[in-house]
């Protein structure tokens, strides 16, 4: 969101320095060396209606660096490998009866036909789920997957943010029978090379390692940036780090702003990235509802990216507080290979290549029920300043297309 920003800024017109606190630029999209093999810390996907992706990928003339391939979703219950995502898999199911099937496949097709989101503002995931699908069939395929993402949240996670997921992925088809989702030859990091080359060739500046400690605010309006080589002016910022640490970030904000920005909440991730020998699963997202396995599914990204050796990605969402956020290395690794061995028993330690642990303290924003008034205006009330993270598009989940398509709107009012 920061690099489009910074990009469309320049283009009108506009003197732009970026400051990131990483080591490398691209936030969640950013690559690490994989032992020679360059890849995302954490995995993204295209879908069909990511037209601001298209668009920013033409402009930068890569738009020829975008793939389309066939992929496939399954679930792993009960130790039983069960295909999922088309008519057919659907019709062989067999933990439901013919009556759930129908039912499930009538309101998940209907669901992606849905254009309008604002009656499931107010209501909540669980209960939509459980009145489109029925109790049953919401224990069996989403019940687990929501405890083990959300936690204590589970019960107040909004209606109108699950919808949209179920409807980006599922209008994402070559045809009611083939799931088809996209990637950037060479990762996401094509993309984040592209924008950081035009950034700096129109005189942007890009400073990497330089968390921003206090944007200074004086008379109402945006002063400075202050960081740890000292202060510079600046008549506008535009903030794009996690809500959590805007209000530290920026003392000058009224406390009412300061408490709309602590009040919405965040759950981390520790993502466990495994190169292997072997293929896990066929499919490129696998749920997993089964005890003693707390993951909610594992992402063979190798499924979707053609890559030298299977990709995995085993994901861990959960709040900071969380047992599990504080493990080391070691056994948040070993817990995640072992689990990936309960899920396909022929993979033995032998296959294991490589492996990786990365980690954000802030993930994913917690979407309840009405969250849309919750969310500040992204123009403060403080001139020369905006403020917007993944949550401000709502009820849109993260994703590169949503980012760039803010990081435009933005710049352009500036």
């Amino acid at each position: 969101m920061g690099l489009a920003a910074a990009y469309h800024a320049l283009k009108a017109g506009h003197g732009v320095t970026v400051y990131e606190a990483d080591d490398r630029p691209g936030g969640m999209a950013a690559h690490f060396d994989f032992q020679g093999l360059s890849i995302e810390r954490y995995y993204h996907f295209i879908c069909k209606a990511d037209q601001s992706t298209f668009d920013l990928l033409k402009e930068l003339g890569i738009g020829n660096k975008l793939r389309w391939q066939d992929t496939s979703m399954g679930y792993f219950i009960d130790g039983e490998h069960y295909d999922w995502g088309d008519p057919v898999s659907l019709l062989k199911f067999s933990r439901l009866s013919l009556a759930q099937r129908l039912r499930y496949g009538v309101r998940m097709f209907l669901a992606t036909r849905r254009s309008d989101w604002t009656p499931l503002e107010h209501r909540n995931a669980r209960d939509w789920l459980v009145s489109e699908l029925g109790e049953e069939t919401y224990n069996l395929l989403w019940k687990r997957l929501f405890d083990l993402k959300f936690h204590e949240y589970v019960d107040d996670i909004s209606a109108a943010w699950i919808w949209t997921r179920i409807k980006r992925v599922g209008t994402s088809r070559r045809s009611v029978f083939q799931e088809q989702l996209g990637f950037i030859e060479g990762g996401s990091e094509t993309l984040v090379t592209a924008l950081v080359g035009e950034i700096r060739s129109m005189g942007g500046d890009i400073r990497l390692s330089r968390p921003v400690h206090e944007v200074v605010i004086d008379g109402g309006a945006v002063r400075e940036v202050r960081t740890g080589d000292g202060s510079e002016p600046f008549d506008a910022v535009i903030s794009t780090t996690p809500t959590p640490l805007v209000s530290r970030m920026i003392p000058g904000l009224t406390d009412e702003l300061k408490a709309a920005y602590n009040a919405i909440d965040n759950i981390g991730v520790v993502c466990v990235l495994f190169r292997l020998k072997r293929s896990v699963t066929p499919h490129f997202w696998l749920n997993v509802n089964q005890p003693g396995i707390e993951i909610p599914g594992i992402v063979e990204f190798s499924n979707l990216r053609p890559l030298p050796d299977t990709l995995v990605y085993v994901p861990y969402y959960m709040p900071q507080t969380h047992p599990k956020f504080s493990w080391d290395r070691e056994r948040i690794t070993a817990e995640a290979f072992g689990y990936l061995r309960r899920i396909n028993p022929a993979i033995e330690e032998g296959d294991l290549i490589a492996s990786y642990v990365g980690k954000l303290k802030h993930a994913q924003p917690i979407c309840q029920p009405g969250f849309a008034s919750r969310i500040p205006p992204i123009q403060t009330p403080i001139k020369g300043l905006q403020i917007a993270d993944t949550c401000f598009y709502y009820p849109e989940d993260r994703g590169i297309s949503e980012s760039v398509r803010l990081g435009k709107l933005m710049a352009q009012a500036v």
